[in-house]
């Protein structure tokens, strides 16, 4: 693929550099195997290099008006979509999901550019009612300063926008590190942004040594906020150095998202939901549904129809027009969803369509397994594949206690057409996302985020951008 956007440098301080001694990684397509670009493989000083540029350009753009930095956001978001064809080739190169689908990945990434660049202008204070007649007090609201963003391979252009549109919006520069798998999307971004004169030092993405990456950024005083999406494991550690210099964080980590269908629900609409919540980006997605929990009176209806419909899809190259569902992005990545398959079939489950992978290929078939127990791996641990698990329940009570046994709480989706269950079921999910006979979750306008160990902090709605803010208190005497 010929595009001016395929980039093989960092981009730092408005400059294209190469690593520090000029060397390089390939990017391969998961799909046939193919090197299709090097990146520099940078390191620590290449790094600082990104995070100097960011403070230096820090004072000026914190200074732009909220009017001027929605602008220049603004022209950015009308670039990605005149580009959208472009991005949605390399991401479909590098990534390996359908072209379909990554053309829907680069309007939903740019959909929260053009959103944080209308919230820029919306960072609203405050005037609190003194007490005391010879003061006056109010609050404003101030950009964090100079951020890290650490993001991830399943959606290597949405999960950028969603980070540095609204650190951009506040008012804050930032550095991003892109996951080593998918680093040219970010840099075809890079280059969009400097097509609509982003200043120099606000917008830098660096490619190179994740483990490098973060230990530059934690250790730096002045890098205030650091935003990362992953593993759970991952985050922890994030934590633990950002505990030194006390830095402000935003970590949207692993998810374990339950479906519950109950016995009053349309269960053709039921499954054309889960259709979308488990196949998405071949089930690489960080809210996909990990554990269908189904009612016994409807679960052998359910489970028929989801595999006829699973057996229909067209695995392939994600270039191909016909393809549906394309490969896994690594040989790790197809080795667990063997291993998980592996271990339930060993204990029981029953495969109702699909295949345990031969490892072969980074391909996996749509998969369907019954009979799925709580003692199973697959259960417990992410899926990140194609493997739709069954649990069977029997009573509202007892399906709110299989969703919430897990550690993670992401997302979650429920199907009923009783009003006052749907309320006390989504009341009583530990997920920082539910929804009620609704697969598609994830908006521009709308809090998008987890709770227990699938991390804290909110991407996306109004509260996105108060992620890149600290509030300063102000009192007057006169």
């Amino acid at each position: 693929m010929q595009s001016e956007l395929i980039k093989s440098a960092s981009y730092i301080a408005g400059n294209w550099l190469s690593a520090e001694n000029n060397e390089t990684f390939p990017v391969v397509n998961p799909a046939t195997g193919e090197e299709i670009g090097t990146v520099p493989n940078c390191r620590a000083a290449r790094f600082q290099e990104a995070f100097v540029a960011a403070q230096t350009a820090l004072p000026k753009w914190s200074a732009e008006t909220a009017w001027s930095r929605a602008a220049k956001l603004r022209r950015f978001y009308e670039l990605i979509l005149t580009h959208e064809k472009e991005l949605a080739g390399i991401l479909t190169l590098e990534q390996g999901k359908p072209f379909r689908e990554a053309i829907g990945e680069i309007r939903y990434g740019a959909s929260f550019v053009e959103w944080f660049a209308e919230e820029a202008k919306r960072t609203y204070g405050e005037t609190i009612p003194t007490s005391d007649p010879s003061k006056r007090m109010m609050v404003i609201r101030q950009p964090v300063g100079v951020c890290a963003a650490i993001t991830p391979w399943n959606f290597p252009n949405a999960m950028i926008t969603r980070k540095m549109a609204p650190a951009l919006a506040a008012g804050c520069t930032i550095v991003v590190k892109p996951a080593p798998e998918t680093p040219l999307s970010a840099l075809a971004l890079a280059a969009l942004a400097e097509k609509a004169e982003i200043p120099a030092g606000v917008f830098n993405v660096v490619t190179g040594d994740p483990i490098e990456f973060a230990t530059t950024a934690m250790k730096l005083d002045y890098v205030r906020k650091v935003t990362f999406t992953g593993s759970t494991e991952v985050g922890k550690t994030l934590m633990r150095q950002a505990a030194d210099t006390v830095k402000r964080m935003t970590l949207e980590l692993g998810g374990n998202a339950p479906f519950l269908v109950f016995e009053d629900a349309d269960v053709e609409r039921a499954v054309d939901g889960a259709m979308t919540a488990k196949y998405r980006n071949g089930g690489q997605t960080c809210i996909s549904v990990n554990r269908f929990i189904v009612h016994e009176a409807i679960a052998d209806k359910f489970s028929s129809l989801l595999a006829e419909k699973s057996r229909a899809l067209r695995v392939g190259n994600g270039m191909q027009k016909e393809t549906e569902v394309g490969p896994l992005i690594n040989e790790d990545a197809i080795n667990k969803v063997s291993a998980l398959l592996s271990d339930a079939l060993a204990q029981g489950a029953t495969l109702t369509c699909g295949s345990v992978p031969d490892r072969k290929s980074l391909f996996a078939q749509p998969t369907v397994l019954t009979g799925v127990s709580r003692d199973m791996r697959i259960w417990r641990e992410e899926i990140f594949g194609p493997v739709a698990a069954i649990h069977r329940f029997s009573s509202e009570a007892q399906a709110l206690e299989l969703a919430n046994d897990c550690l993670h709480g992401l997302a979650s989706y429920v199907y009923t057409r009783d009003i006052g269950r749907a309320h006390r079921v989504s009341e009583g999910l530990q997920f920082g996302m539910v929804g009620i006979n609704d697969s598609f979750i994830s908006y521009p306008q709308a809090p998008f985020g987890g709770i227990k160990q699938s991390g804290f902090g909110r991407e996306g709605g109004k509260q996105g951008i108060d992620e890149y803010l600290n509030i300063k208190y102000v009192t007057i005497g006169i």
